[in-house]
């Protein structure tokens, strides 16, 4: 059987940079994507394939994806992890900036699904997993672009699982809390019920569990890695 790959929107730091370890000790080639030279460091470091670009920009993950297949042959798995969208008071932000919230957190996700699945269809499975927020199902007023639109994540996973899980593809989103790689105030590590921030590394095992066949059973569901942050049941 041939190797398996990972693709990894935002491999560059953080949970997306420690997912692409994980993947690569459970034996998967990788591609990794980030805006900066440090998905290019990591791939060059993991023995992966790079290419520096925005979730945002339709032509970087056309990119990022033509090299993952060019190169492998085969993409089994992709984690999509966006960076930050725009923030503010509710009614005073800007039309523009919900505009770049709904092209930065969603229409990756869309976009990146219409690319993978002929490929997981073939390969008669796969899966893809977003990473979201906490706050996707306790919308938060600190957050509110990313509220609205990373549910909306959600919705399309759910919708796509029904859609495409007769083809063995999975979709799975992981909700993760305040996580040290965000460089957050201590007044966030007390939110949790541990009272302490999440390590990068901790994520990063559950995006890999859901990444491979240890969840072959899951699909369309949001699983919240947040520590006890949000109160629903």
């Amino acid at each position: 059987m041939a190797k398996k790959t990972c693709l990894i929107i935002g491999g560059g730091r953080g949970m997306g940079a420690a997912t692409a370890r994980g993947m690569q000790a459970r034996g998967y080639n990788l591609a990794l994507m980030s805006p900066s030279e440090s998905c290019e460091l990591l791939a060059r470091e993991l023995g992966g394939v790079a290419h520096r670009g925005k979730a945002e920009n339709a032509a970087d993950t056309q990119a990022v994806f033509n090299l993952a297949i060019t190169t492998y042959g085969r993409i089994d798995a992709c984690l999509i992890h966006v960076g930050s969208p725009p923030k503010g008071d509710l009614l005073v932000i800007p039309e523009e900036d919900w505009d770049r919230a709904h092209d930065l957190i969603l229409k990756p996700v869309i976009r990146l699904a219409k690319l993978l699945t002929p490929v997981m269809e073939v390969q008669r499975g796969g899966s893809i997993v977003n990473i979201t927020t906490f706050s996707a199902f306790e919308p938060s007023l600190i957050f509110p672009t990313s509220s609205v639109y990373r549910v909306a994540v959600s919705s399309f996973t759910k919708q796509f699982s029904d859609r495409y899980g007769p083809q063995n593809i999975r979709m799975n989103c992981l909700l993760p809390g305040f996580t040290d790689s965000l460089n957050l105030p201590r007044k966030f590590a007390e939110m949790s019920a541990l009272g302490r921030l999440a390590r990068a590394e901790e994520q990063a095992k559950a995006a890999a569990f859901l990444l491979s066949d240890d969840s072959s059973y899951i699909t369309g569901q949001s699983l919240r890695v947040d520590g006890g942050v949000t109160r629903h049941m």
